[in-house]
This record gives C-alpha cells, sequence and structure tokens, in this order.
C-alpha cells in the first residue's frame, strides 16, 4: 500500500499513532479534572496517577534517541 516497507509503516503507527492517542488521553484526563472541578492540586493529582504511564513511552524515545546520535 503506497510503497511502505513494513518497517516505515511500524514507525509510524508508534510515533504518530500512539503520540495521536496519547495527546487524545491527556485531553480526557484534563475533561475529567474540569467537570470534576478538582481545583490545582486535584488536576495535578490526577495527571500525576493517570497520565504518569505515558512519561515511560516519552523517555524511551529520548533515551533511545540520546544513544542513536
Amino acid at each position: 500500500m503506497w510503497s511502505f516497507t513494513e518497517e516505515q509503516f511500524a514507525w509510524f503507527g508508534l510515533t504518530i499513532g500512539v503520540s495521536a492517542f496519547m495527546l487524545y488521553m491527556l485531553f480526557i484526563v484534563l475533561q475529567l479534572a474540569w467537570e470534576s472541578k478538582a481545583g490545582k492540586f486535584g488536576t495535578f493529582v490526577i495527571f500525576l496517577s493517570l497520565a504518569f504511564g505515558m512519561l515511560g513511552f516519552v523517555a524511551k524515545g529520548v533515551i533511545q534517541w540520546v544513544i542513536d546520535k
């Protein structure tokens, strides 16, 4: 399909697709904090607990980029 290799397709799905999904998840967490009227500390706790796993994915990409350079 459009002459993409499997490696290019996997890279696109992993970087662009998962990044877009992560941004959508952050929007959902922000909406949850807004609707619950959590306040500043409550919003921080919600982001810390629900969005902390995404930090590992971002850190993996940064570490991999630093090692490859």
